[in-house]
C-alpha cells in the first residue's frame, strides 16, 4: 500500500540538505510531488500546528486522502529511519485524530520519508505499533549528474581562469 521508494528526481538538492530545503523544494513542485504520492491526496499545509496541552507542534506535511476518508502526516527527515523517530509519529498521529478527524474520517496514516531504512529496523518498530504508520525512503537527483560533473570544470577551474582574464582590455576592445 505504501510506495517505497519515492522518485524526488525533480528536486535539485545538495547532499546536505536540511529537512527544510527538502520541504520547501517539494512545496515549489507540489504538483510533481502530488504526483508521485499517487491519487486522491489533497494538499492542507505545511508546519501545520497542532496545540497539545498549550504546547505547540508542527507536522511537516499534512494531506488528507478523499478516497480513504483520513489525514495523512508526513514528517521528513534528512537521514536514514531512526526507531525514535516512530514515538514521536505515534504522538503525532494521536493528537492529529484528537484535534483534527472527524465523523466519518478514518483513523490517520503517518509516513515518514527518509533517506534510507533499514527494512529489520523499520519491521521491530511497526510490530509494537497500533497507529497506521508507514516508513518509506526516497532518492533525489544530484544538483549535476556525475558523469556530467567529470566532464565539466570545477567551480575552482572556473574562477581560475576568469580571474587571469585581463577584464579592463576585454571591455576596452569591446568599445572601440
Amino acid at each position: 500500500m505504501l510506495k517505497d521508494p519515492y522518485n524526488f528526481g525533480f528536486l535539485s538538492l545538495e547532499k546536505n540538505a536540511l529537512e527544510r530545503d527538502l520541504e520547501r523544494g517539494l512545496l515549489g513542485h507540489l504538483r510533481d510531488f502530488m504526483l508521485e504520492m499517487g491519487v486522491g491526496f489533497s494538499f492542507v499545509g505545511s508546519q501545520y500546528p497542532l496545540t497539545v496541552d498549550g504546547k505547540e507542534y508542527r507536522l511537516d506535511l499534512l494531506f488528507y486522502h478523499f478516497r480513504l476518508h483520513c489525514f495523512v502526516v508526513i514528517d521528513l527527515k534528512n537521514t536514514d529511519f531512526q526507531p525514535e523517530y516512530a514515538g514521536k509519529m505515534n504522538f503525532y498521529l494521536s493528537a492529529a485524530d484528537e484535534l483534527l478527524r472527524r465523523e466519518g474520517d478514518h483513523s490517520s496514516i503517518e509516513i515518514i520519508l527518509c533517506k534510507g531504512k533499514s527494512k529489520t529496523e523499520v519491521e521491530y518498530i511497526l510490530r509494537g505499533m497500533s497507529q497506521p504508520l508507514g516508513v518509506s525512503s526516497y532518492f533525489t537527483s544530484e544538483i549535476l549528474p556525475r558523469d556530467l560533473e567529470q566532464s565539466l570544470p570545477s567551480v575552482e577551474m572556473l574562477e581560475r581562469e576568469l580571474k587571469s582574464l585581463n577584464w579592463d582590455s576585454a571591455v576596452d576592445s569591446v568599445d572601440e
